[in-house]
């Protein structure tokens, strides 16, 4: 059994995710043992105000302290930690890792949107995808939604998009990002019918949960819309008490399903895929790959 550790650093919250592979038998398979998940919310910050507070990054830096020693105490044989949108847009960016990096002596890739893609589409997603059937991949964050397009096991087109659960939350996407948004999926996938989805994102695999659905069987538009019209029913207190959402989960699981649902009514999509993996997962492939010597994954 191999051990592996990724951190995901987002912009609503940071997650390190504990995985174990086994190898008998042929394939590897990947066993979670344990997600942590702090919500720390550096997209408050920088969405507003273009960088991280001291606030948040001490909160930062506690919580890489504290990943990197249950990293240890696991006995993870290597780990790679990746931020993404508000990493990305923070002016004070370098400052946060080089501080992070002597606090808690956890290097901090910040990574573009294509290399955010590259690593969800590094779950190898697409080998378990219909070969003939065409897809639609969206991964719905704080700061940002990737999107890529699948067609015969082949990427046709992949783009990020500054279209996030926090941005949404504080008014911060334009109406021309919503515009470039949709046309971008009309433009790319007006030539690949009938498309299914694929969604991923803390908030998309929740409406999964709430769906009651099993699992690897889809979720349809019209249902994922009846809960959307259901939750906004609720006022965000009512979500936390009455439901029983994580008050960091209350608050965005309506933006993120507005998201969707504009991708989904502008690409025609009727039904979506939720394997429940996303950018953590995808860490601990490419260091599974990595260890055992194998190429990347092409991504275009």
């Amino acid at each position: 059994m191999l051990k592996f550790a990724a951190i995901d650093i987002g912009s609503n919250a940071v997650r390190l995710l504990l995985c174990n592979v086994f190898e008998e038998g042929g394939e590897p398979v990947f066993k979670k043992a344990e997600l942590v998940r702090m919500p720390i919310r550096l997209g408050e910050d920088v969405f507003r105000y273009g960088r991280i507070s001291e606030e948040k990054k001490m909160l930062l830096a506690k919580s890489m302290r504290a990943f990197k020693i249950l990293i240890d105490v696991f006995g993870a044989i290597d780990y790679r930690a990746c931020a993404t949108s508000a990493m990305r847009d923070a002016s004070n960016s370098e400052e946060i890792v080089d501080f992070v990096r002597v606090y808690s002596d956890v290097s901090i890739d910040v990574i573009d949107g294509k290399t955010e893609a590259h690593i969800i589409y590094s779950n190898h997603i697409a080998e378990h995808l219909e070969f003939d059937q065409s897809y639609l991949y969206i991964d719905v964050g704080g700061g940002s939604t990737e999107l890529t397009l699948f067609s015969k096991n082949k990427i046709i087109a992949a783009q990020s998009f500054n279209i996030g659960t926090i941005r949404l939350l504080h008014d911060q996407v334009k109406k021309e990002t919503w515009s470039i948004f949709k046309e971008w999926i009309r433009d790319n996938t007006s030539a690949y019918h009938p498309l299914t989805a694929i969604g991923s994102g803390g908030n998309i695999n929740k409406l999964f949960k709430m769906a009651d659905r099993k699992e690897h069987k889809p979720l349809s538009t019209e249902k994922i819309k009846e809960i959307y019209d259901f939750l906004k029913e609720y006022s965000l207190e009512e979500r936390i008490l009455k439901l029983g959402l994580n008050p960091d989960r209350a608050d965005v699981i309506i933006p993120a399903t507005k998201v969707l649902l504009t991708a989904l009514k502008t690409a025609e999509i009727d039904q979506v895929f939720v394997p429940q993996v996303g950018l953590s997962d995808g860490i601990v492939h490419l260091l599974y790959d990595k260890y055992k010597g194998m190429p990347e994954l092409p991504f275009n």
